[in-house]
């Protein structure tokens, strides 16, 4: 890094960890930003001898990156907004600002990624990466062959057919789905279409990384082999485009 070196200002903004990209984007069209004095606009290329002050206060160092698993409990809504009531952050009352990698609904429970790292957003989130999410659902009543066959083959919904999947029945009332998209409340979608209603969903993993042990509303760290597996799996996942309109398309389900 050079003192030359030009970045996004909504990048800038997030590296530093005091939000996501997509938030910063929305502060700055707040005119809440400024850039050396000046109200910045959306797009501007600052460097790190720019002085950049978010609602009068300038920015502190970027600290050391955090990555969190979480299992997110029914009820608890995967937002930032502070306002919201049960919403992620106070749920989780971490020390420092972070932002959640995509989102589960508020019904739905399960493993949820949470960090200061916008570059990663985009490579776990962007559907073309083709990376795993698996997940628990129960329905209200019976499944029958039929159906896992349609979910499993693809299921027409929000104006274009889901990927083909893999999907195989637990018991009676529930099976096991894991998904490589993430349209938003795909799953509760794709039964409402083959006559089911889905009572239960639960996230049990996300790439390599599964929910095991963690109890609703616990969360820990994700630990250096599971840092390192995941930086393997991403190293060359696209990124062409930005967190904030990954994150306004890909809903994470569910």
């Amino acid at each position: 890094m050079t003192s030359t070196t030009q970045y996004r200002l909504n990048k800038y903004i997030s590296d530093t960890g005091f939000c996501s990209r997509r938030q910063a984007d929305k502060f700055i069209e707040q005119g809440v930003v400024t850039v050396n004095g000046q109200l910045a606009t959306v797009g501007l290329k600052v460097t790190i001898n720019d002085q950049v002050q978010v609602d009068g206060k300038p920015l502190k160092e970027k600290p050391a990156r955090v990555y969190l698993a979480y299992h997110k409990p029914v009820g608890i809504t995967c937002t930032t907004e502070r306002h919201i009531k049960g919403n992620i952050i106070d749920a989780i009352g971490y020390s420092e600002r972070i932002f959640p990698i995509g989102r589960l609904d508020k019904p739905s429970e399960g493993l949820i990624f949470l960090t200061n790292d916008g570059d990663i957003v985009n490579k776990v989130l962007r559907a073309g990466n083709a990376h795993e999410k698996e997940y628990t659902v129960s329905v209200n009543k019976p499944i029958s062959s039929h159906f896992i066959a349609k979910m499993s083959s693809g299921v027409p919904i929000l104006d274009t057919v889901t990927l083909p999947c893999k999907v195989s029945q637990i018991s009676k009332n529930t099976f096991k789905i894991i998904l490589t998209q993430g349209l938003n409340r795909q799953i509760r979608r794709m039964a409402e279409y083959l006559g089911y209603e889905v009572v239960k969903l639960k996230r049990i993993r996300i790439m390599h990384v599964r929910l095991a042990e963690l109890r609703a509303g616990q969360w820990r760290l994700l630990d250096k082999y599971e840092m390192a597996h995941m930086e393997q799996l991403i190293e060359h996942s696209a990124k062409t485009a930005t967190v904030d309109n990954t994150l306004a398309r890909h809903h994470d389900e569910e």
